[in-house]
């Protein structure tokens, strides 16, 4: 596998996490976003508006997302000084996270509300998980293609896609595309996979995100292990 075949692949199994993680979550708790979790602040509003005293949850999401990137940027240094394979460790836990996540929503009472004691236990979780991966698409893992936000992707292959159809798209544009498009097509696949999997057996489907990450994990530590051979 090459390096830049690599990439692709890993990005495309975060992004199928993410999305899958971020549908389950916002369908099963009260539309908490714990992958994009800035979009709990227009959700506060708009309960805010329709007099919802249900908030507790959305507003302590950002908190303990930040908390989360601290702790993650804060270990993957230490790691990475100690010659320790961080990224790849790193990714480890984002996926025993979610598996804490799935494995505790079989034990806990259903979530009832937005701000009961399983609906926060459940949703601080994964937003746990997904700071640790958007921590890490910040440092190790930084490059043009996210995977807990498609946005930025969408936008900017638009753009170069109207680039390549008017002709004036050069290598970077054309790389850029060919980069991108496994991660959107991966975020769009996870959505849906993430709302199939919560109407079938609700929050047991963590599990299968769990697994994605653990893959992504696998790719990452291949890689890492191939540049320190100087495969």
């Amino acid at each position: 596998m090459t390096p830049t075949s690599a990439h692709r692949r890993r990005a495309a199994l975060l992004a199928l996490a993410a999305a899958y993680v971020d549908t389950c979550g916002f369908i099963g708790l009260f539309g908490l976003f714990t992958a994009h979790v800035t979009g709990n602040f227009v959700l506060i509003g708009a309960e805010l508006v329709n007099h919802h005293d249900q908030i507790l949850t959305k507003l302590l999401a950002l908190p303990i997302f930040l908390v989360s990137v601290l702790l993650t940027a804060q270990v993957e240094f230490v790691l990475q000084r100690r010659g320790k394979p961080a990224t790849a460790w790193l990714l480890g836990a984002e996926a025993l996270f979610i598996a804490a996540a799935a494995f505790a929503a079989g034990r806990l009472p259903a979530p009832g509300r937005p701000d009961d004691l399983a609906t926060m236990s459940l949703g601080f979780t994964l937003i746990a998980a997904m700071g640790v991966q958007n921590a890490l698409m910040r440092t190790s893992l930084a490059g043009p293609v996210q995977t807990t936000v498609m946005t930025g992707n969408v936008t900017q292959t638009a753009i170069d896609l109207l680039a390549l159809a008017a002709g004036r798209a050069d290598a970077s544009a054309r790389t850029r595309i060919y980069n991108a498009w496994p991660a959107i097509l991966a975020f769009a696949a996870g959505s849906a996979l993430g709302a199939a999997g919560y109407a079938w057996v609700g929050f047991d489907c963590l599990w299968l995100a769990a697994v994605l990450v653990v893959a992504a994990a696998l790719v990452v530590s291949g890689q890492t292990e191939k540049v320190t051979s100087g495969a």
